[in-house]
Protein backbone atom coordinates (compact mmCIF):
# COMPACT_ATOMS: atom_id res chain seq x y z
CA UNK A 1 0.00 0.00 0.00
CA UNK A 2 1.32 3.43 -0.94
CA UNK A 3 1.62 5.54 2.18
CA UNK A 4 -0.28 8.77 1.66
CA UNK A 5 -0.18 11.34 4.44
CA UNK A 6 -1.82 14.33 2.78
CA UNK A 7 -5.27 15.05 1.43
CA UNK A 8 -6.95 17.79 -0.57
CA UNK A 9 -10.66 18.49 -0.08
CA UNK A 10 -12.49 20.66 -2.60
CA UNK A 11 -14.95 22.82 -0.66
CA UNK A 12 -15.33 26.03 -2.66
CA UNK A 13 -18.88 25.77 -3.94
CA UNK A 14 -22.13 26.95 -2.44
CA UNK A 15 -24.16 23.85 -3.24
CA UNK A 16 -26.99 25.31 -5.31
CA UNK A 17 -29.04 22.10 -5.27
CA UNK A 18 -29.49 22.68 -1.53
CA UNK A 19 -31.56 25.78 -2.27
CA UNK A 20 -31.97 28.30 0.53
CA UNK A 21 -30.19 26.04 3.03
CA UNK A 22 -26.88 27.30 1.65
CA UNK A 23 -27.86 30.95 1.31
CA UNK A 24 -25.61 31.79 4.25
CA UNK A 25 -23.65 28.56 4.76
CA UNK A 26 -21.55 26.67 2.19
CA UNK A 27 -22.68 23.08 1.73
CA UNK A 28 -19.55 21.50 3.27
CA UNK A 29 -20.30 23.38 6.50
CA UNK A 30 -23.88 22.11 6.85
CA UNK A 31 -24.22 20.04 9.99
CA UNK A 32 -24.67 16.28 10.19
CA UNK A 33 -25.20 14.97 13.70
CA UNK A 34 -23.89 18.13 15.30
CA UNK A 35 -20.81 18.95 13.23
CA UNK A 36 -20.04 20.08 9.66
CA UNK A 37 -19.92 17.57 6.82
CA UNK A 38 -16.37 18.77 6.20
CA UNK A 39 -15.28 17.88 9.71
CA UNK A 40 -16.66 14.36 9.31
CA UNK A 41 -14.55 14.05 6.16
CA UNK A 42 -11.35 15.26 7.84
CA UNK A 43 -11.95 13.00 10.84
CA UNK A 44 -12.30 9.96 8.59
CA UNK A 45 -9.28 10.88 6.50
CA UNK A 46 -7.29 11.21 9.72
CA UNK A 47 -8.45 7.76 10.81
CA UNK A 48 -7.15 6.44 7.47
CA UNK A 49 -3.71 7.87 8.27
CA UNK A 50 -3.74 11.35 6.72
CA UNK A 51 -1.64 13.84 8.70
CA UNK A 52 -2.09 17.15 6.83
CA UNK A 53 -4.88 18.74 4.83
CA UNK A 54 -5.55 21.37 2.22
CA UNK A 55 -9.04 22.84 1.94
CA UNK A 56 -9.84 24.65 -1.29
CA UNK A 57 -12.41 27.28 -0.30
CA UNK A 58 -14.50 29.90 -2.06
CA UNK A 59 -18.11 30.67 -1.18
CA UNK A 60 -18.40 32.02 2.39
CA UNK A 61 -14.84 30.85 2.92
CA UNK A 62 -14.48 32.66 6.22
CA UNK A 63 -16.80 30.10 7.83
CA UNK A 64 -14.50 27.26 6.78
CA UNK A 65 -11.30 29.07 7.68
CA UNK A 66 -12.56 30.13 11.10
CA UNK A 67 -13.74 26.63 11.96
CA UNK A 68 -10.60 24.75 10.93
CA UNK A 69 -7.89 27.22 11.95
CA UNK A 70 -6.20 25.55 14.90
CA UNK A 71 -7.77 22.17 14.20
CA UNK A 72 -6.10 19.14 15.80
CA UNK A 73 -4.05 18.38 12.65
CA UNK A 74 -2.43 20.88 10.24
CA UNK A 75 -4.91 22.43 7.81
CA UNK A 76 -3.99 24.83 5.00
CA UNK A 77 -6.34 26.84 2.79
CA UNK A 78 -6.34 27.99 -0.84
CA UNK A 79 -8.96 30.32 -2.27
CA UNK A 80 -10.56 29.50 -5.61
CA UNK A 81 -11.67 32.74 -7.23
CA UNK A 82 -13.59 32.49 -9.44
CA UNK A 83 -15.19 29.16 -8.54
CA UNK A 84 -15.00 27.73 -12.05
CA UNK A 85 -14.72 23.98 -11.75
CA UNK A 86 -13.17 21.11 -9.87
CA UNK A 87 -10.18 20.97 -12.20
CA UNK A 88 -9.05 24.52 -11.49
CA UNK A 89 -9.70 23.92 -7.77
CA UNK A 90 -7.50 20.82 -7.74
CA UNK A 91 -4.76 22.72 -9.55
CA UNK A 92 -4.39 25.01 -6.52
CA UNK A 93 -2.92 22.09 -4.57
CA UNK A 94 0.37 21.91 -6.49
CA UNK A 95 2.52 23.67 -3.88
CA UNK A 96 0.83 21.81 -1.01
CA UNK A 97 1.30 18.37 -2.57
CA UNK A 98 4.93 18.88 -3.57
CA UNK A 99 6.53 15.66 -4.80
CA UNK A 100 4.30 13.29 -2.82
CA UNK A 101 1.08 11.48 -3.77
CA UNK A 102 -2.13 12.71 -2.19
CA UNK A 103 -5.78 11.84 -1.73
CA UNK A 104 -8.37 14.15 -3.21
CA UNK A 105 -12.08 14.25 -2.49
CA UNK A 106 -15.02 16.63 -2.47
CA UNK A 107 -16.50 18.46 0.50
CA UNK A 108 -19.86 16.71 0.12
CA UNK A 109 -18.79 13.05 -0.13
CA UNK A 110 -19.08 10.99 3.05
CA UNK A 111 -17.57 7.52 3.17
CA UNK A 112 -15.78 5.25 5.60
CA UNK A 113 -12.03 5.45 6.34
CA UNK A 114 -11.64 2.09 4.61
CA UNK A 115 -12.53 3.76 1.30
CA UNK A 116 -9.51 6.05 1.54
CA UNK A 117 -7.27 3.11 2.50
CA UNK A 118 -8.50 1.20 -0.54
CA UNK A 119 -7.45 4.08 -2.80
CA UNK A 120 -4.03 4.14 -1.15
CA UNK A 121 -3.64 0.38 -1.60
CA UNK A 122 -4.48 0.58 -5.29
CA UNK A 123 -1.84 3.23 -6.08
CA UNK A 124 1.10 1.04 -7.05
CA UNK A 125 4.38 2.12 -8.64
CA UNK A 126 3.05 1.86 -12.19
CA UNK A 127 -0.20 3.70 -11.54
CA UNK A 128 -0.62 7.43 -12.22
CA UNK A 129 -4.02 7.76 -10.52
CA UNK A 130 -6.73 5.78 -8.77
CA UNK A 131 -10.46 6.45 -8.98
CA UNK A 132 -12.66 5.26 -6.15
CA UNK A 133 -15.77 3.62 -7.62
CA UNK A 134 -19.13 2.37 -6.39
CA UNK A 135 -21.23 -0.42 -7.93
CA UNK A 136 -24.60 0.98 -9.07
CA UNK A 137 -27.40 -0.24 -11.31
CA UNK A 138 -26.81 2.53 -13.86
CA UNK A 139 -24.04 5.17 -13.53
CA UNK A 140 -25.90 7.78 -15.57
CA UNK A 141 -25.89 10.37 -12.78
CA UNK A 142 -22.11 10.46 -12.47
CA UNK A 143 -19.16 9.10 -14.42
CA UNK A 144 -19.27 5.57 -15.83
CA UNK A 145 -15.89 3.89 -15.32
CA UNK A 146 -14.88 0.96 -17.54
CA UNK A 147 -12.13 -1.28 -16.18
CA UNK A 148 -10.72 -4.71 -17.03
CA UNK A 149 -10.68 -7.71 -14.69
CA UNK A 150 -7.39 -6.53 -13.17
CA UNK A 151 -8.90 -3.17 -12.24
CA UNK A 152 -7.11 -1.16 -14.93
CA UNK A 153 -9.32 1.61 -16.32
CA UNK A 154 -10.03 1.54 -20.04
CA UNK A 155 -12.23 4.62 -20.34
CA UNK A 156 -14.39 7.05 -18.38
CA UNK A 157 -17.69 8.42 -19.69
CA UNK A 158 -18.99 11.50 -17.88
CA UNK A 159 -22.80 11.72 -17.47
CA UNK A 160 -23.77 8.93 -19.91
CA UNK A 161 -27.38 8.82 -21.08
CA UNK A 162 -29.59 6.59 -18.89
CA UNK A 163 -29.53 2.96 -19.96
CA UNK A 164 -26.50 3.27 -22.24
CA UNK A 165 -23.70 2.12 -19.93
CA UNK A 166 -22.20 -1.38 -20.08
CA UNK A 167 -20.47 -0.90 -16.75
CA UNK A 168 -21.84 -0.69 -13.22
CA UNK A 169 -18.87 1.26 -11.85
CA UNK A 170 -19.68 4.85 -10.93
CA UNK A 171 -17.05 7.39 -9.86
CA UNK A 172 -17.31 7.80 -6.08
CA UNK A 173 -15.66 11.23 -5.87
CA UNK A 174 -12.39 10.19 -4.23
CA UNK A 175 -9.01 9.77 -5.84
CA UNK A 176 -5.39 8.93 -5.15
CA UNK A 177 -3.15 11.05 -7.37
CA UNK A 178 0.51 11.45 -8.08
CA UNK A 179 1.95 14.96 -8.66
CA UNK A 180 1.96 14.13 -12.39
CA UNK A 181 -1.73 15.06 -12.26
CA UNK A 182 -0.85 18.76 -12.11
CA UNK A 183 0.72 18.62 -15.57
CA UNK A 184 -2.67 17.50 -16.88
CA UNK A 185 -4.63 19.98 -14.78
CA UNK A 186 -2.54 22.79 -16.29
CA UNK A 187 -3.67 21.72 -19.77
CA UNK A 188 -7.40 21.64 -19.10
CA UNK A 189 -9.75 23.56 -21.37
CA UNK A 190 -13.20 24.79 -20.32
CA UNK A 191 -16.05 22.32 -20.69
CA UNK A 192 -19.22 23.21 -22.66
CA UNK A 193 -20.63 24.72 -19.46
CA UNK A 194 -17.53 26.91 -19.07
CA UNK A 195 -15.89 25.03 -16.18
CA UNK A 196 -12.58 23.21 -15.80
CA UNK A 197 -13.51 19.62 -14.96
CA UNK A 198 -11.24 17.39 -12.90
CA UNK A 199 -12.43 14.23 -14.63
CA UNK A 200 -11.22 15.51 -18.02
CA UNK A 201 -7.63 14.79 -17.00
CA UNK A 202 -8.31 11.07 -16.90
CA UNK A 203 -9.26 10.93 -20.59
CA UNK A 204 -5.99 12.60 -21.50
CA UNK A 205 -3.98 10.37 -19.18
CA UNK A 206 -5.48 7.28 -20.82
CA UNK A 207 -4.85 8.71 -24.29
CA UNK A 208 -1.19 9.16 -23.39
CA UNK A 209 -0.81 5.61 -22.08
CA UNK A 210 -0.85 6.25 -18.33
CA UNK A 211 -2.11 3.45 -16.12
CA UNK A 212 -5.21 4.30 -14.08
CA UNK A 213 -6.87 1.92 -11.65
CA UNK A 214 -10.14 1.61 -9.82
CA UNK A 215 -10.54 1.11 -6.08
CA UNK A 216 -13.84 -0.57 -5.27
CA UNK A 217 -15.53 1.23 -2.37
CA UNK A 218 -17.50 -0.96 0.00
CA UNK A 219 -19.57 0.12 2.98
CA UNK A 220 -21.41 3.35 3.61
CA UNK A 221 -21.12 6.16 1.06
CA UNK A 222 -23.17 9.30 0.47
CA UNK A 223 -23.09 12.21 -1.93
CA UNK A 224 -24.73 14.93 0.15
CA UNK A 225 -26.20 16.84 -2.76
CA UNK A 226 -29.80 17.67 -1.87
CA UNK A 227 -31.85 18.61 1.19
CA UNK A 228 -33.27 15.08 1.37
CA UNK A 229 -29.73 13.66 1.63
CA UNK A 230 -29.01 15.93 4.57
CA UNK A 231 -32.30 15.01 6.25
CA UNK A 232 -31.61 11.30 5.81
CA UNK A 233 -28.15 11.58 7.31
CA UNK A 234 -29.43 13.46 10.33
CA UNK A 235 -32.10 10.79 10.79
CA UNK A 236 -29.69 7.82 10.71
CA UNK A 237 -27.59 8.95 13.66
CA UNK A 238 -24.28 7.78 12.17
CA UNK A 239 -23.39 10.47 9.64
CA UNK A 240 -23.47 8.05 6.73
CA UNK A 241 -25.76 6.04 4.51
CA UNK A 242 -25.43 3.24 2.06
Amino acid sequence: MTEIRQAVVLAAGRGKRMGEITAETPKPMLHVQGKPILEHILDRLATAGVKRFLLVVGYRRELVVNHFTGWRLPVEFRVQDPVNGTGSAAGLAREFAGDEPFLLTFGDILCEPSAYRECMKSLNEQTAAVMGVKWVDDPWQGAAVYADEAGVIQRVVEKPAPGTSRTHWNSAGLYALRPLAFDYLDRLAPSPRGEYELTDIFDRMLAEGKELRIASIAGDWRDVGRPEDLAALNATGDGSSK
